[in-house]
């Protein structure tokens, strides 16, 4: 068995060294102080950190009461629809849209916890570890890596170790595992699942298709915000890739947008969650080919996406003033359109592209949702 040391998350034993070094790294610190704002509170936190022994006693005592301050403070609740479809004994996949870089799972687990549900194992990109203390703190924070930008070979060698990690976490660690339905965040609202998502997965099957995807225990799950997390910023990196071939996103770009999202606004936030596929396996992949059988996966995964995602007042709105109609007008309020066009308009005034094509992409990020549960369910 493979020991994955260079992607798992911190084992307990490993917890104490890993926050001892934590807490004497400058720039952590700064964070720290930056997170925890009240008098004398950096100061607990960081002579807390030393005293912990386990990662479940740094998710209780550091995580979670951070998490709930980023709930009151930036949001209007965290809610979620039925969980009766999962056991806690059992070990779940939940892929989701991606719209937070590291809410979207951060609040899963609150959700998780606050149900009576172990909390998951986390996926990030090795891309948004730009400094050796975010490194050691999402590892820490049951987090494991997902190498990028490497070469053909490498690559492909790494997507196999990750697979492997991802299906001895689920059926042989006994951790549910949380992955972004595709790489980097939806910046259009259009959420889709990459097949080569399913593809990766699937590298590490040692029996038929359907055995397969069966052991891994795929859950569909949407995550709605009220309020799109750094939507000017999305909309602002969509125009600057259409209007400038060379821009290329920095890693401080990344490391501005994980502090932004903790802060800005995001009012209400919903966690759609759908039933396991396993309820639908045999129908997918019967009598198909391997990639047929991805690709129906790939697309009942959209699809249950799209269906249980919290559509709210602003993406109505930004549907009908994207088509200049009053079609959704029961869905919302004159005072709620007003303050959406508002603070639309507030953040456009922020930009420095044509004012036209910015709203269209601005009402596009909360139009895509109605338009995919629309095209796939029916007005």
């Amino acid at each position: 068995m493979k020991n994955f040391d260079q992607i798992r998350p911190y084992n307990d034993d490993e917890i104490p060294s890993a926050l001892t070094a934590l807490a004497s790294d400058p720039m952590f610190r700064g964070v720290v102080k930056y997170l925890y704002p009240g008098p004398g509170q950096s100061e607990k936190v960081l002579k807390t950190l030393p005293h912990i022994k386990t990662v479940d006693q740094f998710q209780t005592e550091i995580i979670y009461p951070l998490l709930k301050g980023i709930e009151k403070s930036s949001t209007k609740g965290i809610t979620c629809s039925t969980m009766e479809q999962f056991h806690p004994e059992e070990n779940y996949l939940f892929i989701s849209n991606h719209r937070d870089i590291i809410l979207d799972s951060a609040f899963l687990n609150v959700v998780m916890h606050r149900n009576g549900f172990k909390k998951t194992e986390i996926a990030i990109g090795d891309n948004l570890l730009i400094y050796e203390w975010i490194k050691k703190l999402v590892k820490i924070n049951r987090s494991f890596i997902v190498k990028r930008n490497l070469g053909i070979r490498e690559q492909m060698a790494a997507s196999k170790e990750l697979s492997e990690y991802i299906r001895y976490a689920l059926t042989r660690k006994g951790e549910s595992v949380w992955l972004a339905q595709r790489e980097g965040r939806t910046k259009d609202g259009n959420d889709q699942t990459m097949p080569a998502l399913l593809k990766m997965l699937n590298m590490s099957n040692e029996g038929s298709i359907l055995e397969g995807f069966f052991e891994l225990n795929i859950v569909p799950m949407a995550i709605s915000y009220e309020i799109e997390p750094c939507g000017i910023s999305k909309v602002e990196e969509l125009l600057n890739r259409k209007h400038n071939p060379g821009f290329t996103k920095t890693q401080q770009d990344d490391l501005k947008s994980m502090a932004n999202g903790f802060m800005m606004p995001k009012g209400r936030v919903h966690f759609g969650f759908g039933n396991p596929v396993n309820f639908m396996l045999v129908e997918l992949v019967k009598d198909k080919k391997p990639n047929e059988a991805i690709q129906e996966i790939t697309n009942y995964i959209d699809r249950r996406i799209y269906y249980n995602y919290k559509l709210w007042p602003n993406n109505y709105i930004a549907y009908d003033l994207l088509h200049n109609i009053e079609k959704h007008a029961s869905h919302y309020t004159a005072d709620e359109k007003n303050v959406f066009t508002q603070r639309m308009e507030q953040e456009l005034s922020t930009l420095e592209f044509d004012h036209d094509e910015a709203t269209e992409m601005y009402l596009s990020l909360y139009a895509n949702p109605v338009i995919n549960f629309e095209k796939h369910f029916g007005e």
